[in-house]
């Protein structure tokens, strides 16, 4: 992806939704059920009938049936039954051309998955459907897209949440691989960064901090929304303290420069495995052995040196201390229990 690539992104947020609605309606929804489909299948593909519900205003009943049926008999999604008759039903959005009607024909959204994927999925649509202050971003384009016009001039592409696979000529790069829907308020002053507890260890938790970092930096204002299923309740206090660690407490220039010397130092060693500084290595190997000293170890072997120079950077505590930037967490309410087994597998 190119910063000049056509994207839903590059007109007004509204715009770019009320053209996605007109595209699924051509296919005989209704304006409710198009706009209920476009945030489906922008943000997981799979939906339970209650969020449509939810989403309508209505209880279930007559209209429910026939959007489902509709769904269903017109070959756009399929019914999957993962729970008691009538508790446990999910329907998956599969069909192609809708996808491309909104500018996604090749949304991974569509293909199959796993069930805890989908509940996942779930719990995702479920944080965007309650709060309708917010735009919500959920593809990779209309995120890269945005934050480009957003950020121009401050933020690099390469500095974006990014993934890298294979090599130059062949070389992909896949843009903000989490999947994760970032709210964007009306006046662009405001975003909402959700992020979902799938294990009760922050490492990954963490890692979307760091990868996030740089872009979190020049935004007025931002918030960090953990939701988090109530399996991983106990598990707050845990990710609060891995969130003080990241965003709270810069690494001071000597912490930096040493721990770039031990990353080097780790990954060159002869194969005897002796440091030509043993007492050097012994005192770094006991001062960065923790989780957070762990994962910036990880993300240097895959970026290098300015993981650890951005770590030093005391602007997100800054905005913490002014309260323009936040970490809030968010139990979720919704009752999965039929699904629990399935939470946290990928």
């Amino acid at each position: 992806m190119t910063d000049d690539a056509v994207a839903p992104g590059v007109a007004p947020l509204d715009a770019v939704t009320a053209e996605r609605v007109r595209a699924v309606e051509t296919f005989r929804f209704t304006e409710r059920q198009a706009r209920f489909l476009v945030e489906v299948m922008i943000h997981g593909g799979v939906f339970a009938p209650r969020q449509y519900n939810t989403f309508a205003g209505i209880v279930h009943g007559q209209k429910t049936q026939d959007f489902l049926g509709k769904l269903v008999a017109g070959g756009f999604g399929r019914a999957i039954q993962v729970g008691a008759r009538h508790r446990g039903r999910l329907y998956h959005v599969t069909f192609k051309p809708l996808y491309a009607a909104i500018g996604e024909p090749d949304n991974r959204h569509r293909k199959p998955t796993s069930l805890g994927r989908m509940v996942q999925r779930l719990m995702l649509l479920d944080a965007v459907l309650a709060d309708r202050t917010f735009t919500w971003l959920g593809t990779e384009r209309d995120k890269y897209t945005y934050f480009v016009r957003l950020l121009h001039g401050r933020v690099e592409t390469r500095e974006f949440p990014h993934l890298r696979f294979g090599r130059e000529p062949l070389l992909t790069v896949r843009f903000f691989p989490d999947k994760l829907p970032i709210g964007v308020q009306a006046d662009r002053t405001d975003h909402v960064f959700l992020y979902l507890i799938t294990s009760a260890i922050p490492a990954d938790f963490r890692v979307f901090l760091y990868t996030h970092a740089e872009i979190l930096r020049p935004l007025p204002q931002w918030t960090i929304r953990v939701l988090v299923p109530q399996p991983f309740v106990e598990s707050i206090p845990r990710f609060a303290h891995a969130a003080r660690e990241e965003l709270a407490t810069p690494l001071s220039l000597s912490q930096s420069q040493e721990l770039q010397w031990w990353c080097r130092e780790r990954h060159r060693r002869p194969a005897d495995g002796i440091s030509p500084d043993p007492e050097r290595a012994r005192v770094a190997a006991a001062t960065f052995h923790s989780p957070r000293f762990r994962v910036l170890d990880r993300l240097w072997q895959q970026h290098g040196d300015p993981v650890i120079w951005s770590a030093q950077s005391a602007v997100l505590r800054d905005a913490l201390e002014r309260q323009t930037g936040r970490v809030e967490f968010l139990p979720l309410s919704h009752q999965y229990l039929h699904l629990s087994s399935l939470v946290g597998v990928a």
